[in-house]
């Protein structure tokens, strides 16, 4: 008689499934270590002009947003590197050519690492939370900075592919160079002529947008005296890789200096002047000017709000007789 063959329920009483043979293929050459060590160096030649500005920090808030982005990326790191590290150890420690692995291919299920898989990643997500809902209210770019000293005033106006700043507190202005007393906290203004562009100082901190018909602010301090780079953070056309400006931070005395050679200017930013340069324009020099058009600021502000004829602002004595004009609203089901 013929004996039955073994089926699927008499391999599992018979053990685990046998492993497949291999072939081993001899290794690849390796590179020399020559070689290796010439790409290093390479590398490191041409990462040494390299200068990061934005972990170089020169003021309190630059400070505060260096250490938030190294604790948020130190938290992340210990999810990262124990995930590469144990896929490398898997792929070795389970490889074809290894005996000693154990071979289970019906294995599904393990809740000791689901915990862990699960577990560890919800925490960090936590703890990120924590942090970032902290900081963020603390590093809010309209937050007025905690100072003994009075704040400077700057309204800025992007324009198309360049950076003008008015001191109104000076009745002067510059075009590509901002210049600002060390210690002191600088109080901005911020819109735009027409494209969104984004005002962004990397040493200094935050970037905040600048937008046509909108006014943003954002509060900074430089600590340390020094030419830093201010430049556009956000694409705004053909000029855009020109469109950056030189912050210098001076002690008190070089900024009334800076402040008494720009009213020596022989040039005055009024209305016709200002027609001029919101024309597109790339590469700029630096011009000051000695006196400003009154209420300039709000102008470029006010300029997409016209409606018949008048501004259409909500602090007008128009926008606030309509107000009291409008009846107050009936009471809806929920409130009744």
């Amino acid at each position: 008689m013929l004996k039955p063959t073994a089926g699927p329920a008499n391999q599992n009483r018979q053990g685990p499934l046998p492993r497949p043979s291999s072939r081993h293929s001899p290794s690849p050459a390796r590179p020399p270590r020559i070689g290796v060590l010439l790409l290093a160096a390479g590398l490191s030649a041409l990462l040494s002009g390299c200068n990061l500005e934005l972990l170089n920090p020169k003021g309190s808030i630059g400070e505060q947003e260096k250490s938030l982005i190294l604790i948020s990326l130190f938290v992340m790191l210990m999810v990262v590197i124990p995930v590469i590290f144990l896929t490398l150890w898997f792929a070795w420690r389970y490889r074809e050519s290894n005996p000693r692995a154990t071979y289970a291919p019906r294995w599904s299920h393990s809740t000791r690492i689901e915990i862990v898989v699960w577990g560890i990643p919800c925490v960090i997500v936590a703890c990120l939370a924590v942090l970032i809902w902290d900081s963020t209210h603390k590093l809010d770019p309209y937050r007025p900075l905690q100072s003994e000293v009075k704040p400077l005033q700057v309204d800025v106006i992007a324009l198309n592919w360049k950076w003008l700043f008015v001191y109104p507190e000076y009745g002067v202005a510059s075009v590509n160079q901002l210049a600002i007393p060390v210690g002191t906290p600088v109080s901005f203004r911020l819109t735009s002529e027409s494209m969104m562009n984004a005002f962004f100082i990397p040493q200094l901190g935050s970037m905040v947008y600048t937008m046509a018909g909108m006014q943003t602010r954002l509060h900074l301090i430089a600590e340390s005296p020094g030419v830093y780079l201010g430049q556009s953070a956000a694409y705004s056309g053909a000029g855009f890789s020109d469109m950056h400006f030189k912050t210098l931070a001076t002690s008190r005395e070089e900024f009334d200096a800076w402040i008494g050679k720009a009213r020596a200017s022989a040039r005055a930013l009024d209305a016709n002047t200002y027609r001029a340069l919101e024309q597109p324009s790339s590469k700029d020099p630096v011009t000051l000017y000695a006196s400003v058009a009154p209420q300039l600021f709000d102008q470029v502000v006010d300029k997409y709000m016209q409606a018949y004829g008048a501004v259409c602002r909500a602090d007008t004595p128009e926008s606030l007789q309509a107000f009291q004009r409008v009846p107050p609203a009936l009471p809806g089901r929920m409130e009744q």
